[in-house]
């Protein structure tokens, strides 16, 4: 009788990175924003020109520099998943700890925002458009802060050493989660920020 034998890398198994739970709350939360983008979409279909005209009191260049900063942060965040995989400890902690900053610039860059538009006495019910862009980017922002808080924890798991090649899993749920934020930022930004 005929033995064959099988090289274990040729059956690797790919696998969905993370928990599976991690997946199932994303999914949720992009369905929550897909109805949030929905109605916004809806709303702006309905009085194009008013849209059109508050559109333009947004600082683009502020949101493209968030644009650039969640980028910057997921980059980072991929960079410590990948030393998780080679066993390199310090570059697991340095990148989540780059990644969490690019978060903290974010979120000094969007309070700038919202501080010229308080002061401006825009509030949720100045209009139609003002109402959708402080919902939509505030709900963003909390998730914002939700992915450091995930983050400063995987910061402070890596320098106890909880991920490397034998257990990446935490670290690649929160760098799931990370990642979700970041896509759902780059869908805001021109939906708000930029398309007419």
């Amino acid at each position: 009788m005929n033995t064959i034998a099988l090289d274990p890398a040729e059956h690797h198994v790919k696998r969905l990175p993370g928990d599976l739970a991690i997946w199932f709350f994303i999914l949720a939360e992009m369905v929550a924003f897909a109805v949030f983008f929905s109605s916004y979409a809806f709303a702006r279909a309905k009085n194009v020109e008013m849209f059109n005209l508050y559109q333009q009191t947004l600082d683009r260049n502020l949101g493209a520099l968030n644009t650039l900063l969640l980028i910057t942060g997921s980059w980072f965040v991929v960079l410590a998943v990948q030393a998780a995989h080679r066993d390199d400890q310090k570059s697991i902690s340095r990148n989540i700890l780059f990644g969490f900053l690019c978060g903290g610039g974010f979120l000094t860059v969007k309070v700038i925002e919202y501080a010229a538009k308080f002061g401006a006495g825009i509030s949720l019910s100045t209009n139609t458009f003002y109402m959708f862009y402080i919902s939509l980017t505030f709900f963003h922002f909390m998730h914002v802060i939700l992915g450091m808080v995930i983050l400063a924890v995987l910061w402070k798991q890596s320098r106890d050493g909880a991920y490397g090649a034998h257990n990446a899993h935490g670290l690649e749920s929160g760098a799931a989660y990370w990642h979700m934020v970041d896509l759902l930022w780059i869908v805001l930004f021109p939906l708000v920020y930029v398309m007419r």
